[in-house]
């Protein structure tokens, strides 16, 4: 498999082969067409059918690791990182080593420093990759009862003595190099701050400390932490705005068929997007959720151009001729946006009340499902989940239709489309 980015990337690099694996597990993920250069399709994460879960998240390296990164480093980036993992760990520990295993033998491609949270039913960790081309990374595992917010992602101390037990692993440099450069001296006995040595300096980014208090806040609850819960911190428009690609929450369930397994998508930035349960064992999705024209880099002159080309386009026609959900989703945020004082919290609690709907009948679904299957009849299951899956992906996409219409009529009326000025929006804390 090719991996790496080109001489054309924002900090350039070199492609390379790697092996494949002989055979690749089963798994959902997202692929969308640009960032910083890297070679598309490109992933953020996803989830594969031993249940683990995986999200890409950026995480600012320092100046002088920026600095410092060759113009002809080679080796996966983060998307190759996770596919690979997708494709090949079956537990989180081993998505960690997986990762560390890979940069050591082939290298690893930057953009200027990245994370990955990887987590299954039993454990999550926090791997970081930095740049400078020394391969180094970091890894923190995560306890029963933590709270962790990425954005960035971040580590803060780790145990500078011994090999950091089974809560910690990093690159056999990791230690060492920060002497070397002289970030950090082993003699003083002090604490290694990753995010203070390796990082950006900033460690809990405003929004990160704020929604993890909040978290903590509803941790010390009876009921805990829910799904909806945590639905409702990916979607605040106090996080999430036009910048997001799109919206994810996994359940990280324990032993049960592959198929069963699931996540909740949001097509774009999940403040003006449901999100929508879609299972592991569907058999295809509707072509309104597939690659269109919209937001795909570099498509604009290729798809209408039908002289051979040497990079022609990818996007069926078949599929263009179908609604994109991206940009019916995208209409909806906008107008959402523009007079979010009004109209954001009735988009909102529309799409929070049909999320609880549909969770009562993904839970009946997967029953069925699941009765079909330990009867011999998988196939009967596929497409039972199959079509409850299109059904619920076909049926906010044409709420999200009715609600624009609505909302652009009532902004017609009372206010006139604002033509000139910059979109607004709720403000953010990063």
């Amino acid at each position: 498999m090719t991996v790496g980015v080109s001489a054309d990337a924002d900090m350039p690099g070199r492609l390379t082969e790697i092996p494949q694996a002989g055979r690749t597990s089963r798994h959902l993920r997202v692929c969308y067409s640009y960032y910083k250069g890297t070679p598309a399709p490109l992933t953020n994460g996803g989830l594969n059918e031993y249940g683990v879960a995986l999200r890409d998240v950026w995480s600012p390296s320092r100046q002088e690791l920026i600095d410092m990164t060759p113009a002809t480093q080679a080796g996966p980036n983060y998307s190759d990182l996770c596919k690979l993992i997708l494709e090949r760990a079956r537990t989180a520990r081993e998505a960690v080593e997986l990762t560390g295993s890979m940069i050591a033998e082939h290298g690893h491609v930057t953009y200027g420093g990245n994370s990955h949270l990887v987590a299954d039913a039993d454990e999550a960790w926090v791997v970081i990759e930095f740049a400078g081309g020394q391969g180094l990374w970091a890894a923190e595992r995560l306890g029963a009862d933590s709270i962790r917010v990425s954005r960035p992602g971040y580590i803060g101390d780790v145990p500078a003595k011994g090999d950091g037990g089974r809560d910690w692993l990093w690159s056999a440099n990791f230690i060492s190099f920060a002497a070397e450069r002289g970030w950090y001296d082993p003699a003083s006995g002090g604490a290694f701050n990753v995010n203070t040595i390796y990082g950006d300096g900033r460690h809990r980014w405003d929004g990160v400390a704020w929604v993890e208090g909040e978290l903590a806040r509803l941790a010390a609850r009876p009921e805990k932490i829910g799904l909806h819960d945590v639905m409702s911190f990916v979607a605040t428009e106090r996080l999430t705005g036009d910048t997001a690609g799109y919206g994810q929450v996994v359940p990280l369930l324990g032993q049960c068929h592959m198929a069963l397994r699931m996540m909740w998508h949001a097509h774009i930035g999940a403040s003006t997007a449901p999100f929508s349960p879609v299972f592991l064992g569907i058999q295809h999705v509707p072509e309104e959720f597939r690659q269109h024209r919209y937001l795909s880099d570099r498509e604009a002159q290729r798809f209408i151009d039908p002289r051979p080309h040497p990079n022609p386009s990818a996007i069926s026609r078949g599929v263009e001729s179908t609604r994109s959900a991206t940009a019916v989703f995208k209409r909806l945020q906008y107008l959402a946006f523009e007079r979010s004082h009004q109209f954001l919290a009735e988009v909102q609690n529309v799409w929070r009340s049909l999320e609880r709907r549909l969770d009562q009948k993904a839970s009946d679904i997967a029953r069925l499902a699941n009765l079909a299957i330990t009867s011999g009849e998988s196939e009967l299951a596929e497409r039972c989940l199959t079509s409850f899956t299109e059904e619920a992906l076909i049926q906010t996409l044409e709420m999200a239709e009715l609600l624009a219409r609505s909302i652009e009529l009532r902004t017609r009326v009372s206010y006139g489309i604002n033509s000139d000025a910059p979109l607004t929006g709720p403000e953010q804390v990063w």
